[in-house]
């Protein structure tokens, strides 16, 4: 039976040492700012992002995963002997899934040995999905049971977020079901998720410390009782507060596992800087 191989987009916010443990291989999203393209996570890193987003005059903006190296990325396993199950971030944030199908179809006599899932979601909801489907590929399953595994998945996994301002969201047109929230007192700070693939609002709280509390409660309501929960933390240029945010939220949930993760530069130009969140997989 062949083995199979996992690949993802570069917003899962996986670990570096976790992608090489599991040999995951990561296609970047694409940020354009003026003339300039970057792929995410490979030309330019989040530290250089959020210092050049505070002083630019234009605003970037962001592509899908490009089918040229989406085909590269499959043929590569493939030529490896390896079948090929893509993980990707919500049809409804991003075209990348698009971008998966039309890859596979240029593989062509292979392409029987490509499956393509969609996530439902992104950051490390996307990702705990990712490294649950690696840890059962490491163990000898087969693609078609990867596949279901990940489908099985979904529904355990979750991210809720505190922005600091709706604007990012507004203007890259990702707000969703967050709309309603637009034009609400500056002072107030939205707490948003995504659900069924689409970013929406939870609640609207007046001081970035309460939404923070109420983020951790959160995330404690929706694992409890589901074990093991696994956590990781999501954050645009805040990292002191998102590593107080996981120990408090790793604290309240006994989570087995806590990964510090850092947004990307594709999805921090959707977001803005100073957002943080949680990210969390339980009873799976």
């Amino acid at each position: 039976m062949r083995k199979v191989a996992i690949v993802t987009d570069s917003t899962a916010y996986i670990p570096k040492d976790l992608l090489e443990q599991y040999a995951v291989t990561v296609v970047p999203q694409v940020l354009i700012w003026g003339e300039t393209t970057y792929e995410d996570g490979v030309d330019i890193q989040p530290d250089a992002f959020y210092q050049k987003l505070a002083t630019a005059k234009i605003m970037p903006t962001t592509s899908q995963v490009s089918v040229a190296n989406m085909h590269k990325a499959f043929s590569s396993l493939l030529q490896q002997g390896y079948d090929v199950l893509g993980i990707f971030i919500s049809s409804k944030l991003s075209g990348t899934i698009q971008s998966a199908i039309q890859g596979r179809e240029m593989v062509e006599r292979d392409k029987e040995h490509v499956e393509i899932v969609d996530s439902q979601t992104t950051a490390m909801a996307m990702g705990f999905q990712v490294l649950a489907v690696a840890r059962a590929a490491a163990q000898g399953a087969s693609l078609a049971e990867c596949k279901a595994l990940a489908e099985k998945s979904r529904p355990h996994t979750g991210v809720y977020f505190v922005v600091d301002t709706l604007e990012f969201l507004h203007r890259g047109g990702r707000i969703g079901g967050a709309q309603r929230l637009l034009g609400t007192a500056l002072n107030l700070k939205p707490l948003l998720t995504v659900q069924e693939g689409k970013v929406e609002a939870v609640e609207r709280i007046r001081t970035k410390a309460k939404a923070v509390e109420r983020l951790i409660e959160i995330i404690a309501e929706q694992t409890a009782g589901k074990k093991p929960v696994r956590l990781a933390t999501l954050h645009a240029n805040a990292e002191a507060e998102a590593r107080e945010i996981l120990k408090r939220a790793t604290q309240q949930t006994n989570a087995s596992e806590s990964l510090f993760t850092t947004v990307s530069p594709v999805i921090g130009a959707h977001i803005g800087p100073g957002t943080v969140g949680i990210a969390y997989m339980a009873g799976l």
